[in-house]
């Protein structure tokens, strides 16, 4: 095999075990990355790696260092493999929960999106546009703000000319639902729970606004099973890039309870998913945690503050 121009090799020279260059160079990472150099596209150079110091014991101790590392971060490898499996399942566990809420019973009605709420597809973002009398700058939610846990972020927003006019067109509301319009992950939906005065949205984002008789929360569940089942891919084709627009939004079917069977089903949805959100997030805390205790471990492994010799 070979390699390009985006990666660069080391040949350790006769005395400098491989194996415990490895590690060296992993416990250098923060400070390879702050020699990176470029504007769109960071490189490290020949000659910055070359001048890059590391401390090289005798070969005998380095080869007891890569002993000793390999059995230590080989164990909490398998600490992390195995969070991440419950991770995993505790995510198919809460897709399970969801999609087994929201299926539907002979006594749900089938409703085209299009009958029980009112969609807009947002502002098209045209960055050679001039801006007009009266526009002002104005944040505005795009795809990447509808999170996949279902939150929307509504702070350090973009921002692009709206006029007064355009901000009430384009206004999010408590309730909203909003989705994804495109890419790999189009149909994903959030929801807002509180409004956001002066905060607009872009035309990656649908948002869909129900009326009186319809529970805003079910529906944003029953949206999520959809595209946890593939449904947009399933339905639109995945041969090239997929769009969620306007006319298929309202044409999509969802099967509605009655408007009390709707909160009971969103509020069991929200009691149950918080849980298992809450065991995920503690799994990811306890990953987060075992990875940062692997970096120490190398780090003050290769630079003597642990002293293998001891191990033996």
């Amino acid at each position: 095999m070979a390699f390009n121009q985006g990666c660069r090799a080391i040949v350790p020279f006769g005395g400098t075990s491989a194996h415990y260059l490895t590690y060296a160079l992993v416990a250098a990472g923060a400070e390879l990355a702050s020699l990176g150099r470029g504007t769109t596209f960071m490189e490290l150079s020949a000659a910055q790696m070359a001048a890059l110091e590391l401390p090289v014991p005798s070969l005998e101790e380095q080869r007891a260092i890569a002993d000793y590392l390999d059995r230590e971060t080989g164990r909490i490898d398998n600490l992390i493999e195995e969070q991440q499996r419950l991770i995993e399942m505790l995510r198919e566990r809460r897709a399970a929960v969801v999609s087994s809420a929201v299926t539907p019973t002979d006594s749900w009605v089938c409703h085209r999106i299009k009958h029980i709420g009112k969609t807009s597809l947002g502002k098209m973002l045209d960055a050679g546009r001039a801006v007009r009398d009266g526009d002002q700058p104005k944040p505005y939610v795009r795809a990447a703000d509808v999170r996949a846990d279902g939150s929307v972020n509504l702070v350090d927003l973009n921002e692009m000319p709206f006029s007064d006019a355009e901000m009430k067109v384009f206004d999010l509301r408590a309730g909203d639902v909003l989705l994804i319009e495109g890419g790999a992950t189009v149909g994903r939906p959030g929801f807002m729970f509180e409004p956001a005065p002066g905060i607009a949205f872009q035309k990656t984002v649908n948002r869909l606004r129900v009326g009186p008789e319809t529970d805003a929360r079910f529906v944003y569940w029953s949206m999520l099973r959809l595209y946890e089942s593939a449904y947009y891919a399933n339905h639109y084709g995945s041969v090239s890039f997929v769009h969620l627009t306007g006319e298929k939004l309202r044409e999509i079917e969802l099967h509605l309870p009655l408007l009390d069977e709707q909160r009971a089903i969103a509020t069991y949805l929200d009691e149950q998913t918080a849980r298992i959100d809450a065991l995920i997030a503690e799994t990811e805390r306890f990953v987060e945690l075992a990875r940062e205790r692997r970096s120490a471990l190398i780090a003050a492994t290769v630079t003597g503050q642990i002293d293998v010799r001891e191990m033996a």
